[in-house]
């Protein structure tokens, strides 16, 4: 069988990005892991952790080998400044970009079938002077896909997300029924070509509280959200809703739903969090090759302790290379 060769971002320097990608490391794992840093700041943070590590620079005409325990294969990029733990620098947001961009050049060229991405902080990528929202909707606009979906996964839960970062006084505006609509058919695409699930049953919540109220609360159920689930109900998708928010997690529901989307990034993920905070993972929807992603922030204050859990990375990882594209 083929070997498949994963691109991992480290993320931002000064977060735990380096260490969990280093303790990931010092498993086994049946694909080659191409870490995509600056190999000095990962010399450092190896030995600040004790942790064994012997790097090889990355070679795209060489054949990929499964990855074995304390080595690491690394697509070496330099840091604009040396990294000072737990403390952002606006003149290393250029190099977090970096690595994203090498990590979709390399998806996108053949070079890597799937990419992992580190946990990184919008913040001081925004504050630099780069738009930037997020890894979905930036990989999204290197890449042309039209309508990505950040879909976040447990061993037990599956929720999509119909806007993302967004302020939350800005999420009614952004809901749209052709928004929903693509938006559907990409998750219901996902579930079938990702997880195999050849009758998808999505749960589509509710803006407001009460689902409305028959327009009380709100009418965005009436005019928006029930018409996109009308319409996708005509073309075959399995869909109920819209849901309130308040009980559609209660487990009777869960038991029958595959998949869940919710209409903003804070009605969905607390949820997904709470289910499996550290062993859940990141997908993204609609690109032309594998991306998952851990459900955690950088945790400054935790970066170069030994502290930070590796188990989303881990998460994150085993998806890749049970889904990647060749």
């Amino acid at each position: 069988m083929r070997v498949p060769r994963i691109a991992i971002t480290a993320g931002e320097p000064a977060g735990i990005g380096p260490d969990i990608l280093l303790m990931i490391a010092q498993d086994s794992w049946a694909a080659e892991l191409v870490a995509i840093a600056d190999e000095d700041m990962l010399e450092r943070r190896a030995s600040m952790l004790g942790l064994p590590i012997t790097f090889r620079r990355f070679d795209p005409k060489r054949k990929p080998t499964p990855h074995r325990s304390s080595n690491l294969t690394i697509l070496h990029t330099k840091l604009s400044e040396k990294e000072r733990l737990g403390i952002l620098n606006v003149a290393n947001a250029h190099y977090v970009l970096n690595t994203i961009n090498l990590a979709i050049e390399g998806c996108k060229f053949g070079d890597f079938s799937a990419m992992v991405t580190g946990p990184v902080q919008k913040s001081i990528i925004c504050d630099a002077g780069f738009d930037f929202s997020g890894h979905t909707e930036f990989i999204a606009e290197k890449v042309g896909a039209e309508h990505p979906v950040m879909l976040l996964i447990t061993e037990k839960l599956k929720v999509a997300l119909a806007t993302t970062h967004l302020p939350l006084a800005d999420v009614p505006e952004a809901i749209t029924k052709n928004g929903l609509i693509k938006t559907l058919q990409t998750l219901d695409s996902g579930l079938k070509s990702l997880f195999h699930i050849s009758k998808p049953t999505i749960g589509v919540l509710a803006l407001n509280p009460h689902a409305g109220e028959n327009g009380n609360l709100g009418s965005e159920e009436i005019n928006i959200i029930k018409p996109a689930i009308d319409e996708m109900l005509d073309l075959g998708l399995s869909l109920e809703g819209p849901l309130p928010a308040d009980t559609a997690f209660h487990d009777k529901n869960i038991a029958k739903m595959h998949a869940y989307l919710a209409m903003y990034h804070d009605q969905g993920l607390p949820v997904i969090k709470f289910s499996g905070f550290g062993k859940a993972a990141n997908v993204t929807l609609g690109l032309p090759f594998v991306r998952s992603s851990v459900d955690h922030g950088t945790a400054l204050n935790l970066a170069g302790s030994g502290a930070a859990s590796p188990d989303s990375l881990r998460v994150a990882l085993d998806f890749a290379i049970k889904h990647v594209t060749y």
